[in-house]
C-alpha cells in the first residue's frame, strides 16, 4: 500500500470513528434512542446517510439517500443551515408532510447542520420521543448543537489534513449508546488484505478469553478465534468486504466455548480499486436471562429483536411458529431469518414499532402448511397475530395464532376479509401471501407532486420518489402536443437511444403510443417479451423489464411515461395498479404544469409589454437597468423600473408589487404610469409617492408595493429621494467606496391613504453610482436579507476600474457583475429588477461609457 493510500485509509477510519462517536454523543444529549448523520457525497447536491445508530438500516433504505433541494428536515438544515426541531408528529405532518406520509408515527426529531468554519459537512440528526411542548425539547437542542460543532471542527480539521470528508457507501449501522453499566464488550481488528497481517487490539483478546501470544496475525488465525464453529463463513465475509461487498447485517458467530458473538464488518476504501482494508468489531450481546427459560415454557410465540433487528431470544413456540429451528434464529435479522416477514406492509408496522412508543398489532401469513390453523379467506398457509412491545433497548414480540389466545383488543377484532376486500388476487408469486405495498407510496408521491409547479419540477419528483420505490433505473415522459409524442425528459436510457421516439404520431405502433391511446398500461417483465410484443423496435439493453404507463388526466390524454428496471422481473397485481394511480397523479400533474407555463407566459408577455423599451436619456446622466424573472412557476409580473423625464431632470423609479402572476404584471402596469404621469408634470417626490399610493388603495387590487422614487438634477447632481417601504439604495463613491444609504421612508403603497413619505437630498457627484434594486437580489432562503445587502455592497465595490483605468466602472459590466450569481442560479424564486445611475461632469461630455473619468469629488447627503 502507497503513503498515500495509507493517509487515506487512516484519514477514512478516522472519519468513522468521528461519525460513530458524534452520533453517540448526539443521542445521549437529546435523550433520543436513534440517531444518524448525513454527509455529502461524491455526487452533488445529494447527502448520503453515513451512521445510523439504533435503527436496522433495512427498514429505512429510502432515507439513505437525500437531495439537498428536497422538502425534508435534513435537507433543510444542509440547505439553509437552520437547525429543524419537529416536537412530535403534528408538528412533522404540518411542516413536512412527505416525512410524515412517510413515517406516520408518535415521534419527535432534531435536525442540527454540521459545519466546520465556511463549509457545511452534512446534518446531525435524533430520533427522540414525541414532546407536548417543544420548550421542554430546547435544552436538548442546545446540548445536541454543542454535539454537532465539535463534530463540524473535528471534520475541518479532518479535511485540513487531505481527509476525504464525504460519504459514499451504504450506512454504517450501530448500536445505540448505552448508559451506565452495560453487560455487552466488543472489540476489533483490522486486515490488510495488501500484506496480509490482521491487527486486534486488547479489548477483543479480552472478550475472546485468550492470550494474543501464538497468533499468527493471519485472517484464517483470526477467522478460528472468532467463529469457532464456521470460520469459513467469517473467511467469506472478510474477502467479500475487501472486494467491496461487506454485509449489510451483523453476523451471528460462536466461539470455541459455544457463546454467540455478533461480528460487524466494514470496508475502509482508500485503495483506488480492491482489495480494500477491512476492519471489524466483535460484541457480545450479553448473557442470557434467567426469565428466558420461563418465557420456554409460555403457549405463546415470544421472540425478541434488538435494535437493529437482530435476534436475540426466540422460545420453542416461537420457532415452531416461525418455522425455523432455534439455532437459526438467534443473531440473524429478522428478515433473513424468516424471509416470508420481509414485506412492504409488515415493514412498515415494525418501523412504527422501532419510532413509537406503543405496542403494535397486525396479523402476518406464514406461507405452506396444511391449513390447520386459522386461515380465514384463504388455504394454504396460517394466518398469526404478531404483537410487537416496545422497549427501550429492544423489543419484544408475541405470536399467537388467528383463533388463539391474545390480550389484545385490536387483533381479536381484525377481520382478514375485510383487510383483504378490494385486493383482488393481489399475491407473492408462487407463495399465495398477500401483497400490501405501504399505501403511503402514493401519498408521498402526492404530496411532493403538489410542490412540483414545472413539468421539469414534476419529472424530478417522479425521478426522486417513483424509481427508487420500485428499484427503476430509467425513467422516460412523453408529453402529448399536435397528436404527437414529445420527449419532456428522460434520465437512465443511453444518450441518444430516445431521439428517433421524439415527435411519433399517434398512428405509430409503439407500446408508449398504444398505451396512451388505449388508456391501458403496458408490462413486460423481460426485454425478450417486449421483443416478441413489437417486432423490430430498438431496445437499449439485453435484460430488463418495462413498464409504459398512459398519463391521462380528468379524461384528456397528457402522454406517456417508460420505467425502466436493468434485470427482469415479474409486476404483481398490486404493483400495477399502484403504478397505474400514480400514473393519473402526475398526469394531474403535468397537466397543472401546462396551466401554470401557459399563463406564466401570459404575465411574461404582459410583463415585457409593459416595462420600458428605451429608458429617458440625458447627456450627462448614464443609466443601465437589468430585469430577470423568477423561474419558479408564476413567479414573475411585480417588478418594474424606468427613468422618465420630470422637467429639466430626471426622475428614476424602481418597484415591487407583493404577488405574481397576471395580477401582479397588470398592477405592475397601472403603478408604472401613474409614476410616469406624475412624474412628467414633474411633481415633488413625496407628491408621487403620495399619489400613487391614493391611487393603488382606490384600485383595491388586494396587493401592496414598495418603491423608491429620485428626482434628479444632471447638472448640479442634486437627487431628491422619497421611499416607500422599499430595500435601501447603494452608493458608490468614486473611489470604490460604497455604501448603504440610510433614507428615512413611509410604508407600502396600498395600505394606509394617510401615509406620509419623507423626502432627502443627495447631491451625486460625478462618476459616483447609484444602485436602485428590488428584494429579490438580496434575499437569499435561510439567511437575513441584510447579509444580502452587504454581499451586494461588497460586489459593487469590487465592480472596480475597467483594465485598470482610474474612475467608475462601465453601468453596463457593472450591472452584470450584479446579477451574475442570480442569472447562473438553477432557480430564482423571485423577481429581481436593479437600475444603475451615473453623472457626468458638464465639462467631460465626451467620455465614454467604458471609463466614466477620474476620481474628483465625494458624494454628500443631507435631509431636506
Amino acid at each position: 500500500m502507497t503513503g498515500s493510500a495509507e493517509r487515506e485509509d487512516q484519514a477514512l477510519e478516522s472519519l468513522a470513528a468521528l461519525l460513530n462517536g458524534a452520533v453517540a454523543d448526539a443521542i445521549r444529549a437529546a435523550r433520543g434512542f436513534a440517531g444518524g448523520v448525513y454527509l455529502r457525497s461524491g455526487t452533488p447536491g445529494v447527502l448520503r446517510l453515513a451512521v445510523l445508530a439504533g435503527l436496522p438500516g433495512g427498514l429505512f433504505r429510502a432515507w439513505w439517500r437525500m437531495h439537498v433541494d428536497r422538502r425534508f428536515p435534513a435537507a433543510d438544515a444542509h440547505r439553509l443551515g437552520v437547525e429543524v426541531l419537529l416536537a412530535d408528529a403534528t408538528e412533522t405532518m404540518r411542516r413536512y408532510p412527505q416525512l410524515a406520509a412517510g413515517l406516520p408515527f408518535q415521534f419527535g426529531s432534531l435536525y442540527v447542520p454540521v459545519v466546520g468554519g465556511t463549509t457545511s459537512y452534512g446534518v446531525l440528526t435524533v430520533l427522540r420521543p414525541a414532546a407536548s411542548d417543544e420548550t421542554a425539547v430546547l435544552p436538548d437542542r442546545e446540548r445536541m448543537t454543542a454535539v454537532a460543532d465539535d463534530l463540524g471542527a473535528a471534520l475541518a480539521e479532518l479535511d485540513k489534513d487531505g481527509g476525504r470528508v464525504r460519504w459514499d457507501g451504504e450506512p454504517m449501522c450501530v448500536r445505540p449508546p448505552v448508559d451506565g453499566p452495560s453487560a455487552r464488550s466488543g472489540g476489533g481488528f483490522t486486515w490488510d488484505p495488501a500484506d496480509g497481517t490482521v491487527t486486534v487490539d486488547d479489548a477483543l483478546w479480552a472478550l475472546l478469553g485468550i492470550r494474543r501470544e501464538g497468533f499468527a496475525g493471519t485472517p484464517e488465525a483470526l477467522a478460528h478465534a472468532v467463529a469457532h464453529d464456521h470460520p469459513d463463513l467469517l473467511l467469506s465475509a472478510l474477502r467479500e468486504s475487501a472486494a467491496g461487498h461487506p454485509p449489510t447485517h451483523p453476523l451471528p458467530v460462536r466461539t470455541a466455548d459455544g457463546a454467540l458473538r455478533l461480528l460487524q464488518v466494514w470496508t475502509s476504501a482508500a485503495a483506488p480499486v480492491p482489495p480494500y482494508r477491512v476492519s471489524g468489531v466483535v460484541v457480545d450481546p450479553g448473557p442470557e436471562s434467567a426469565l428466558d427459560g420461563a418465557a420456554d415454557l409460555l403457549p405463546e410465540g415470544v421472540f425478541a429483536i434488538d435494535r437493529l433487528g437482530l435476534i436475540t431470544y426466540a422460545n420453542p413456540r416461537a420457532a415452531e411458529l416461525l418455522g425455523r429451528p432455534r439455532t437459526e434464529l438467534l443473531g440473524r435479522p429478522l428478515w433473513q431469518a424468516v424471509p416470508w416477514l420481509d414485506r412492504p406492509a409488515y415493514e412498515d408496522h415494525l418501523r412504527g414499532a422501532l419510532l413509537a412508543p406503543d405496542p403494535v398489532h397486525f396479523q402476518v401469513r406464514r406461507p405452506g402448511g396444511n391449513g390447520s390453523e386459522t386461515t380465514p379467506g384463504r388455504t394454504g398457509g396460517a394466518w398469526l397475530t404478531l404483537s410487537v412491545y416496545p422497549g427501550p433497548g429492544s423489543l419484544t414480540c408475541k405470536l399467537v395464532p388467528m383463533g388463539g389466545v391474545s390480550d389484545s383488543a385490536q387483533a381479536a377484532a381484525f377481520d382478514v376479509r375485510s383487510a383483504t376486500a378490494g385486493m383482488g388476487d393481489a399475491e407473492e408469486p408462487g407463495t399465495g401471501v398477500p401483497m400490501t405495498a405501504p399505501l403511503y407510496r402514493p401519498l408521498v408521491l402526492a404530496i411532493a407532486l403538489t410542490e412540483a409547479v414545472t413539468a421539469r419540477q414534476v419529472s424530478e419528483m417522479v425521478m426522486r420518489e417513483l424509481l427508487p420505490a420500485f428499484g427503476g433505473r430509467r425513467l422516460a415522459i412523453y408529453l402529448l402536443q399536435d397528436r404527437r409524442l414529445y420527449l419532456a425528459w428522460e434520465t437512465g436510457f443511453p444518450q441518444g437511444f430516445l431521439a428517433p421516439f421524439d415527435g411519433v404520431g399517434l398512428d405509430a405502433k409503439l407500446p408508449g403510443v398504444e398505451a396512451l391511446t388505449s388508456g391501458r398500461p403496458l408490462f413486460f417483465e423481460s426485454m425478450q417479451q417486449l421483443a416478441a410484443a413489437y417486432p423490430g423496435i430498438a431496445l437499449d439493453a439485453k435484460e430488463g423489464s418495462r413498464a409504459f404507463l398512459p398519463l391521462i388526466a380528468s379524461g384528456r390524454p397528457v402522454g406517456s411515461c417508460i420505467l425502466g428496471f436493468d434485470r427482469p422481473r415479474s409486476f404483481s397485481t398490486e404493483e400495477r395498479t399502484v403504478l397505474t394511480a400514480l400514473a393519473g397523479l402526475i398526469a394531474q400533474a403535468l397537466e397543472r404544469a401546462r396551466r401554470y407555463d401557459n399563463e406564466a407566459a401570459l404575465a411574461r408577455g404582459l410583463q415585457e409589454a409593459l416595462l420600458p423599451h428605451r429608458l429617458s436619456a440625458h447627456p450627462l446622466v448614464k443609466t443601465a437597468g437589468r430585469y430577470l424573472p423568477g423561474t419558479l412557476g408564476m413567479d414573475v409580473g411585480g417588478d418594474w423600473y424606468d427613468v422618465v423625464e420630470a422637467g429639466d431632470g430626471l426622475a428614476l423609479v424602481i418597484g415591487d408589487v407583493q404577488g405574481h402572476g397576471v395580477q401582479a404584471a397588470a398592477t405592475m402596469g397601472q403603478l408604472r404610469s401613474a409614476v410616469r404621469a406624475f412624474a412628467l408634470s414633474d411633481r415633488s417626490p413625496d407628491e408621487v409617492m403620495s399619489g400613487t399610493n391614493r391611487l393603488l388603495i382606490d384600485l383595491d387590487p388586494g396587493q401592496f408595493a414598495s418603491c423608491c422614487y429620485v428626482r434628479l438634477d444632471p447638472v448640479t447632481g442634486v437627487a431628491r429621494a422619497a421611499r416607500a417601504g422599499h430595500p435601501q439604495p447603494l452608493l458608490r463613491h468614486p473611489d470604490g467606496r460604497t455604501e448603504v444609504l440610510d433614507l428615512p421612508g413611509g410604508v407600502v403603497l396600498g395600505v394606509d391613504p394617510q401615509a406620509r413619505y419623507p423626502v432627502t437630498e443627495l447631491v451625486l457627484e460625478p462618476d459616483a453610482v447609484l444602485a436602485l434594486y428590488t428584494d429579490g437580489l438580496v434575499e437569499r432562503p435561510g439567511t437575513d436579507i441584510d447579509e444580502g445587502v452587504e454581499v451586494l455592497r461588497a460586489t459593487l465595490s469590487r465592480a472596480g476600474t475597467p483594465h485598470g483605468k482610474p474612475g467608475s466602472p462601465s453601468l453596463s459590466r457593472a450591472a452584470d457583475l450584479l446579477t451574475a450569481e442570480a442569472r447562473q442560479a438553477a432557480e430564482r424564486p423571485d423577481d429581481i429588477a436593479l437600475l444603475l445611475t451615473t453623472r457626468r461632469s458638464p465639462g467631460d461630455g465626451g467620455q465614454d461609457d467604458s471609463a466614466l473619468g477620474p476620481p474628483q469629488w465625494a458624494v454628500s447627503r443631507r435631509p431636506r
